[in-house]
């Protein structure tokens, strides 16, 4: 028998779409489950703001009656309206080595946009920039980070079969924590908070850290707005976020830099990583899997680097230098092993020259694909 796709419309249906997975990569060793709820709520219409803005269809292919791919289509309008591009998303996008379902499932998505006005499609993308964006073309056999897709290597080769040709790189390394921290990024951080007269803050515990939240997203809002398909958050998402990564947050691995007039121009969010423990708990925090992850949380071996912002002002300017230097101590002192950095454009050069003041390796690279009609 062929494909048969199905369009995903009940409760049950989604739980289908977001357990597929689970039987695609069981017993891969690199793969990072999500906790189900977490990704049961982002696609909740009801619970996730980006609904307001996005259309949003899902659908499962079936061969045999079994499951044998899932993918959303997305079509962003404040993106369209942003950026001037009728380009739709697909995202969630997972499938066997089967390129039939692959075919059928983007051809769908392409069917859907099409009627809807676009003119092209990307992806893989999500809701909103802090969803799994990117399919993984190097580094398959690299443990996934929370933040970071995972995918079997087959799938850059289904999407060049439809006719899907590259649009960006991101890459990612792991920078492994050195005996003291490098002598010119001290220097740097100590000379930029003297002569700019800029203040290093670090928060004792999650309360003294709330406050800043919102803030530190507005800074997010400003220094990412130009970046490769960003798209601005309102506050309802940014209430969202913090009540969904706010648990997890470590204030030690949190670094904020005020300017003389008490004005936040820079952040970088630093967490344990959970990609172990999440692989303990298999996507639930009950009964036993929020024990995994508070171990995680209290004794980190690695961690991953979330976020990092710093307003357009002082950009280019050594503000990076404090907070690496002041990670590197922490990190130092807490005996950590190596650092997973998170998603950079391969276009980024100043970013990236910065890890030749570690050791450092670059371990994986995703793509973002394209085809426009």
């Amino acid at each position: 028998m062929g494909i048969e796709l199905k369009e995903v419309k009940t409760t049950s249906d989604l739980k289908r779409f977001v357990r597929f997975p689970f039987s695609l990569y069981k017993n891969n060793a690199y793969w990072v489950p999500p906790l189900i709820k977490n990704e049961m709520e982002t696609l909740s219409r009801e619970k996730n703001p980006a609904f307001e803005y996005c259309d949003v269809v899902l659908w499962l292919a079936y061969r045999d009656d079994r499951i044998v791919g899932r993918i959303a289509g997305i079509v962003n309008h404040k993106f369209v309206e942003k950026w001037k591009k009728k380009v739709a998303f697909f995202g969630w996008f997972d499938v066997a080595d089967d390129l039939d379902a692959s075919r059928a499932l983007i051809s769908q998505v392409e069917t859907w946009v099409k009627a809807k006005g676009m003119t092209g499609v990307h992806g893989p993308m999500g809701l909103t920039n802090f969803d799994h964006q990117g399919m993984l073309v190097e580094g398959f056999d690299e443990l996934a980070a929370v933040a970071s897709a995972y995918n079997y290597s087959y799938y850059p080769k289904h999407m060049e079969a439809l006719g899907y040709r590259k649009e960006v790189d991101y890459i990612e390394f792991e920078a492994f924590v050195p005996e003291s921290v490098p002598e010119k990024a001290e220097r740097i951080c100590n000379i930029i908070l003297k002569k700019k007269r800029l203040r290093l803050y670090k928060a004792k515990t999650k309360e003294e850290l709330l406050p800043y939240a919102k803030p530190i997203f507005d800074v997010v809002n400003v220094t990412y707005s130009k970046l490769f398909g960003f798209v601005e958050l309102n506050e309802k998402q940014i209430k969202m976020y913090t009540d969904k990564y706010f648990p997890f947050i470590q204030p030690e691995y949190v670094a904020i830099v005020f300017d003389e007039n008490d004005r936040i121009i820079g952040f970088q969010i630093t967490m344990p990583s959970l990609a172990r423990a999440l692989q303990k708990a298999n996507g639930r925090l009950f009964p036993f899997g929020f024990i995994h992850l508070l171990r995680a949380l209290k004794k980190p071996k690695y961690l991953e680097l979330y976020l990092v912002g710093v307003i357009p002002e002082y950009q280019n300017q050594g503000v990076n230098a404090i907070f690496m230097s002041d990670l590197t101590k922490t990190a130092i002192k807490n005996k950590i092993i190596s650092a997973e950095t998170n998603s950079e454009l391969e276009t980024n050069k100043k970013v990236q020259d910065f890890w030749k003041y570690y050791n450092a390796r670059q371990h994986k690279r995703k793509r973002i694909y394209e085809k426009i009609f």
